[in-house]
Formats: structure tokens, sequence, C-alpha cells
């Protein structure tokens, strides 16, 4: 018996400044997962996906991410996607070693 289908966004990395992007239901790459369009069909997934990758001149590695319903928008379900969702962490640049910092 195979699984129910599980909402999604369709998740990539932008290719000229490798920001974590979302799917917005008007075909705009957003970096606000809660302005990604929440899909809820199984087809309908897979036509996005597909459409997603039929743009490598403008992401790279889409894919289908569980995700939630949430009051301003869809919500990630898995950590990777909540890590991901808070943008990238990297020592800053200077002397010496420096603590992790969330990027702005």
């Amino acid at each position: 018996m195979s699984r129910p289908f599980t909402p999604a966004v369709v998740t990539a990395s932008d290719l000229r400044g490798g920001h974590v992007v979302w799917l917005a239901a008007d075909d705009r790459w957003v970096r606000d997962i809660a302005a990604a369009e929440l899909i809820e069909d199984e087809a309908h997934a897979a036509l996005r996906l597909l459409h997603a990758q039929s743009q490598p001149l403008v992401v790279v590695g889409p894919y289908l991410a569980e995700a939630r319903r949430g009051p301003h928008g869809p919500e990630p379900a898995h950590f990777r996607e909540i890590f991901r969702s808070r943008g990238p962490t990297h020592l800053l640049p200077g002397p010496g070693p420096g603590p992790v910092q969330p990027a702005g």
C-alpha cells in the first residue's frame, strides 16, 4: 500500500547566489518559505517539480520538501528544511576564528 501524499513545497538553491529558494505559485523563486506555494496534490507537485527542473540556468538541485500549513504560509516539516529556511551560517571574515553567525 502506498503512503498518502504529504503537502510539500518545491525548493532549490539559487544558481547565482547560492541562497535557498522556494517556488511561489506565480513561478517566482522566493527566499521566504512562507511565500512558497504549498502543494497538496501529488500530480500537481510532480508538475511543479518538472517546472523547477526545467530551469537549470536559474536554480540547482530542485526537490520537493515536506511542509505544513502555518499561520503565515507554508512551514518546514523537517529539521533540514527548518535549518535551510533560516538562511546560511558561516564564519565572519576577520582575524582569528569567530563564532558562527546567521547571515542577515
